[in-house]
């Protein structure tokens, strides 16, 4: 869970749904001026503010003991957003309310980047939080899920894609391995003739109750009380994963001497016993 935030951090908390571009266009209005040469960043006396987009746990919590122990000593101060979807960061970063974000896996980013044309580029790689398959039905492994099931997955294509591998890693499908993002086309093998609705991701949980099972994120897992290690039927690897959550930037902003230094405190030691420390169970990782 979020530990409690500092009297001295500066939170603004966005709760969405289906508002994305409302938002952006709010904290677009907050305002985006910049005394650092970057929007979203700006520099008073020896600190530099740095405003970053996040999903609330565990890159909250995260940054939240980033601000409290080690951004004073390296002149930094972060105003941290929190935001709960996984559109709003990057239209936000996009246009300037934000210097940062702090919520997408390297397949995401370049989905994203094809997508709508985004000039970003990814400055450190943080944590791991494995993806795991979840029931609500009392199921104990992947196995029991029933003939004709309904499994749900996160409805953008790099998480879909994501949640598919999960799949056939466990053995319920098969796909067509020469597809980097698959989708329910790409299925060559589908012995229980099961059937993949896709939501919005931070509606997966919400829509497992009407399912067999379905693919949850970690960070929505971990949102909701899920023990990854403890609940999930199915959770990808850990070891050598490539969906490594990042700190992204505007490519044009990624030399830039404050978020740098920002990169390497989300790469330091001290971190990384912080994490070790806070996730006992193994459900997020340091990734560096």
């Amino acid at each position: 869970m979020s530990q409690s935030l500092s009297p001295r951090l500066s939170r603004r908390t966005v709760l969405v749904g289906g508002l994305g571009s409302a938002i952006a266009m709010t904290l677009a209005a907050c305002g985006s001026s910049s005394k650092g040469g970057v929007d979203g960043l700006t520099v008073e006396g020896d600190v530099a503010t740095i405003s970053i987009g996040a999903s609330p746990v565990p890159h909250v919590t995260i940054l939240n003991w980033v601000q409290e122990n080690l951004a004073a000593d390296a002149g930094i101060s972060l105003d941290i957003v929190e935001l709960n979807d996984y559109q709003t960061p990057n239209i936000s970063l996009n246009d300037g309310s934000l210097a940062a974000n702090f919520f997408q896996t390297p397949n995401y980013l370049a989905q994203q980047i094809d997508e709508f044309g985004y000039e970003f580029t990814a400055i450190a790689d943080v944590h791991i939080e494995p993806m795991g398959l979840y029931t609500a039905k009392g199921y104990t492994s992947a196995d029991e899920i029933p003939e004709g099931g309904t499994v749900i997955l996160n409805d953008d294509p790099a998480n879909t894609a994501r949640g598919l591998k999960l799949l056939a890693a466990g053995g319920l499908i098969e796909l067509d391995e020469s597809v980097e993002l698959p989708t329910d086309k790409d299925i060559t093998s589908n012995p229980k003739n099961l059937s993949f609705p896709t939501v919005d991701a931070a509606q997966v949980y919400n829509s497992m109750a009407d399912a067999e099972a379905a693919v949850i994120n970690g960070n929505y897992a971990l949102d909701h009380g899920l023990n990854p290690n403890e609940d999930a039927l199915l959770l990808e690897e850990s070891g050598e994963s490539p969906y490594a959550n990042q700190l992204v930037v505007r490519t044009a902003d990624k030399d830039n001497e404050h978020l740098v230094t920002l990169a390497g405190l989300l790469n330091s030691e001290e971190l990384r016993t912080f994490i070790e420390q806070e996730w006992t169970n193994g459900a997020v990782l340091p990734a560096f």
